[in-house]
């Protein structure tokens, strides 16, 4: 384990003084004294748990602790929240593995309590219900897996380019470096949530010398860094096994009020396997969710093997002050890098579009779908490089904007577009585009005008960036199931019209859009038989080079 000199200060006044500092990341009390282990709430409000020195040995010797040891009843109908807390908060003092009854039913309630896991945990088979019904504070998550690494601030680094290779930093191991400029708006978005953008910000990943990861680069260059911070990454994984989870949904008004009552990911190196989320309750109105697996501020996660369900739709008015759909995740992924998703899927229909789609993500480097079943993929504020293979997207399909090469390969595609490049943030991916083996079902059979690649870009917003298109899309081996079409189809379109305004050379852009330079196609083929063409706009996309390859 390792320590710097505040947390090792911290650990021998917790030694001295029998107990454990109160601090935000643990706020647990534990002491030692003879007597019967119990679980209380202290004069300070803090949680206090004192154990048995021979309880402790005990707990010791077996290497694991259970929630039934710090008093949880397991029946469905007693709050279990406390002891759950106490329970994982001996384990990390002690790096103990933590086991959930089987067969248990835990009962959490409103109460603002967080248990903090930075052991291995396996939930097993038992279930939790979590009632949002009544909530004290929205935004604390029942779980975080956090660590006992501290975050700490760079200051001798003024500024950094696109593609640097290393940084010049002392730093204790490898990092998360995550960095910011205030004074730079990126991501200023446009449509009916528009807003004036976010700071500019990066995230990556260096090693103990300041190399930094070739495969997850830094995107921007910063001429100026208002915060820069550095992460240690804890080397040895955590494994997260099991659980049956269901959400008794909220019944707050619907409006922009995430409910973040979840299982925070904020440490590296975590794998998440077995586990099952599922929703009940939900009426007619509702507030939003931020993700039930929400994963921030860290890298090399894989959540496997897990079962998800998707949010019921809400809307309410938007920043333009006119009627929006509210989005609202079982997943989040936000300042995170190498997060992959392997063999997931989710209890309602991906199709059903009475349901928003699963994920939600910014600010991300390398995300995967593998052997997924989700109702959508999506990138807001930008993902460098993105893989999806051997999966089946719904009716909200692929929404990406961003850099580096998206992959989609050995895939089934159901959303309106095959690639559909996010218009609020400019229909922006400076890179490459790789379509290999697919099946394409424009809206799930619905009969459309099918467009591979889907988006809009006027020219006439500043999005804080230059918007580009996929500077070369490769499609091999794909089969679209065109077999409803609407009447007059005149087959599918390598490009939706990205901007109706712009067919001559009279149009002016205030901030030209980038377009695709070469398409690469080989083997295409169509249910209805008609053959590919190039845009109900052709004009735009005069100067795109088209190639069929043998």
């Amino acid at each position: 384990m390792k320590y710097t000199l505040l947390t090792f200060l911290l650990v021998i006044f917790a030694l001295v003084t029998n107990g454990q500092p109160k601090s935000p990341l643990d706020p647990v009390v534990i002491t030692s004294e003879k007597g019967k282990t119990r679980v209380y709430t202290n004069e300070n409000g803090a949680l206090q748990v004192n154990v048995s020195p021979k309880d402790v040995a005990r707990y010791k010797a077996a290497g694991l602790v259970r929630y039934r040891d710090f008093g949880a009843k397991g029946d469905g109908k007693t709050d279990d929240i406390d002891a759950i807390a106490a329970t994982h908060a001996f384990a990390n003092r002690h790096g103990l593995l933590v086991k959930a009854d089987e067969g248990a039913t835990y009962y959490i309630g409103g109460k603002e309590r967080t248990a903090f896991i930075q052991t291995d945990t396996d939930f097993g088979t038992a279930a939790f219900l979590i009632d949002d019904t009544e909530v004290q504070n929205r935004n604390a998550s029942v779980f975080t897996v956090s660590s006992d690494l501290k975050p700490f601030r760079l200051e001798t680094i003024p500024s950094l380019k696109k593609n640097q290779q290393k940084i010049d930093a002392a730093l204790p191991g490898p990092c998360l470096i995550t960095v910011t400029n205030t004074n730079v708006k990126h991501y200023i978005r446009f449509g009916l949530n528009q807003n004036n953008g976010s700071a500019q910000t990066d995230i990556f990943v260096v090693d103990k010398n300041g190399n930094v990861d070739k495969n997850a680069p830094i995107i921007w260059d910063f001429d100026q860094i208002t915060e820069i911070n550095a992460l240690p990454i804890d080397e040895k994984p955590l494994k997260i096994t099991g659980g049956r989870f269901t959400t008794m949904a909220n019944k707050a008004e619907s409006k922009y009020t995430y409910y973040n009552r979840n299982i925070a990911i904020r440490r590296s190196n975590v794998l998440v396997d077995g586990l099952e989320h599922r929703i009940t309750g939900e009426e007619d109105h509702g507030a939003p969710y931020g993700g039930f697996i929400n994963v921030g501020d860290c890298s090399y996660i894989t959540v496997k093997n897990t079962i998800l369900t998707g949010h019921r739709t809400y809307s309410t008015i938007g920043a333009a002050g006119k009627p929006v759909s509210m989005g609202t995740y079982d997943l989040s992924v936000n300042r995170a890098l190498n997060v992959s998703f392997v063999n997931c899927s989710q209890t309602n229909d991906i199709n059903d579009n009475t349901y928003w789609g699963i994920l939600g993500s910014n600010f991300c480097k390398n995300l995967l779908y593998d052997h997924c079943t989700l109702s959508r993929f999506d990138a807001h504020q930008g993902v460098a490089n993105a893989t999806i293979r051997n999966s089946t997207l719904g009716h909200m399909g692929i929404n990406a904007i961003g850099s580096g090469v998206l992959l989609i390969e050995n895939s089934t595609i159901r959303g309106r577009s095959l690639v559909n490049l996010r218009s609020d943030y400019g229909s922006t991916w400076q890179g490459e585009l790789v379509i290999r083996n697919c099946v394409f079902v424009p809206a799930g059979g619905k009969p459309v005008s099918a467009d591979l690649i889907g988006g809009s870009n006027s020219g006439q917003h500043d999005f804080g960036y230059t918007c580009y298109m996929p500077e070369r899309i490769t499609i091999e081996n794909l089969r679209i199931d065109d077999s409803r079409h609407p009447e007059n189809y005149r087959g599918p379109a390598i490009f939706a019209n990205f901007n109706p305004g712009m067919t001559d050379a009279s149009y002016r852009e205030k901030f030209p859009y980038v377009i695709t330079k070469e398409v690469i196609l080989k083997n295409i083929t169509t249910a209805s038989g008609k053959a590919l063409r190039i845009s109900d706009n052709p004009f735009m996309f005069r100067d795109v080079k088209v190639t069929t390859a043998q």
